[in-house]
């Protein structure tokens, strides 16, 4: 089982333009799910077009736009089953984006060959003994240690906010600041260059910002040589710090990482960037947004502050709600390993099919009333957002845990803290990106 540099085994052909199978329904979907300003204008939902979808055909082909189409899973036991048939819906054949495979679409190839060799990108028997070697550092005592850290760490931030405030940008001073924080400890960055992630993850965020706004065809020769020298920068440090573990392993997880050995050998460099572009990454984003995006639901149902003051023991349910009513992950992309039915559509080998989560999280047949705030419903962890089978978010508990210990104190703290109404979403297709939270804070 030698792991090999993925990016020269996978199977990244351009996939089919129209099904193989045609179409059970005559339909396609009411928006361009391809577009990422989709995904910013009208508060950075498309809820309604999913539902439409959900209703009509919960497996409904999207058409060309990319250079290929691909089937749109809406619904949320057909999403479920998606999770759970590897072997059929590959994540290695063609990657977890949808234009993985398209031609003619630039790619930094650095940053290319990382997104294909990390842990989410692989099936069995690759994926499971590099997540095994992931697991101690998010099991629940672990957790439950880490959290003590993370509640100083919040009451620091809130301190700053008071400092600043009454009104602040809830995203810069807090929710882009604890996940960082929190993954940097996981990890074992020392505190004098956690300054350098931040700066990485607000330049990639900014360029692909800038990239989408102005076209690529605008982006100067300059533009161009800043890019790359961060990234090269980017994965330098990541490879300083990997072969520091490698030489003197420590307590973290990158050490765990740096000395994993399958079938005897270390990681191929390939991996090892791998690995560091998807933890650094994935797991700051998210909980980025689900915190950004709690506070807006707790400013539109303002009751359930009350109710959670009487009784501190709903926060665990109001955690996963909050989770399923935010939904940061849009969608993930799978590849049919073979020809196959999915509900009530035949989907043919090598096409792209692609999980919409707030979609499933909303789907009337799963949650009653599902655009309901409900802190007290009874399957709320049921929601997918951190996906489900063998590829379910390794760091789940984390993001629990920090979403439970910032709102139990930003709620004791701040009783009357409100969301303005000022909020910058920007255009993505595969985050709910959130870069921007203006908050009172009530004093």
């Amino acid at each position: 089982m030698t792991l090999l540099n993925v990016t020269e085994t996978y199977q990244v052909e351009s996939p089919p333009k129209e099904p193989k199978f045609g179409k059970a329904h005559a339909l396609t979907p009411p928006v361009d799910l391809t577009q990422p300003t989709v995904f910013s204008d009208n508060g950075g939902y498309t809820h309604d077009a999913f539902a439409t979808m959900r209703e009509k055909a919960p497996v409904m082909w999207h058409p060309e736009v990319l250079g290929a189409g691909f089937w749109a899973v809406t619904s949320y036991d057909l999403v479920k089953k998606v999770e759970l048939a590897p072997e059929t819906f590959s994540s290695q054949k063609g990657g977890i984006l949808m234009n993985y495979g398209m031609e003619g679409v630039p790619r930094h190839p650095l940053l290319h060959s990382s997104s294909l060799n990390s842990l989410i990108n692989l099936d069995r028997p690759f994926h499971t003994p590099l997540r095994m070697e992931h697991m101690a550092y998010f099991r629940a005592d672990f957790v439950a240690e880490l959290r003590k850290r993370v509640d100083v760490e919040v009451n620091r931030l809130l301190d700053a906010m008071e400092k600043q405030g009454p009104v602040v940008d809830m995203v810069e001073m807090f929710s882009a600041e604890l996940p960082l924080f929190t993954l940097c400890e996981i990890l074992g960055v020392p505190p004098a260059d956690r300054p350098k992630l931040v700066h990485w993850m607000h330049f990639l965020e900014t360029s692909q910002y800038q990239a989408q706004q102005e076209g690529l065809g605008n982006v100067t020769p300059e533009q161009i040589m800043t890019f790359m020298t961060e990234i090269q920068a980017m994965f330098e440090y990541g490879r300083y710090l990997l072969d520091e573990r490698r030489k003197n392993p420590q307590p973290d997880l990158l050490s765990a990482i740096a000395n994993v050995q399958i079938d005897g050998k270390p990681l191929s460099p390939e991996f090892l960037d791998g690995s560091w572009l998807l933890i650094v990454f994935a797991g700051n984003d998210t909980t980025r947004n689900s915190l950004s995006g709690t506070m807006r639901l707790l400013t539109e149902n303002p009751h359930l502050r009350e109710q959670l003051k009487e009784k501190p023991e709903r926060f665990p349910n109001f955690v996963h709600e909050a989770i399923r009513m935010v939904t940061p992950v849009t969608y993930m992309r799978r590849t049919a390993t073979q020809d196959t039915e999915l509900g009530d559509q035949k989907i043919a080998a090598g096409e792209k099919v692609v999980m919409y989560y707030p979609a499933a999280n909303r789907d009337p047949a799963k949650f009653a009333d599902p655009n309901t705030f409900d802190i007290d419903r009874a399957n709320a962890k049921e929601h997918l957002s951190f996906g489900h089978g063998p590829h379910v978010c390794l760091g789940q508990r984390v993001a629990n845990m920090q979403l439970e210990s910032a709102y139990r104190n930003i709620l004791s703290r701040f009783p009357n803290v409100r969301w303005t109404g000022e909020q910058t979403i920007a255009p993505n297709n595969f985050v709910h990106a959130i870069s921007s939270l203006m908050v009172d804070l009530g004093k």
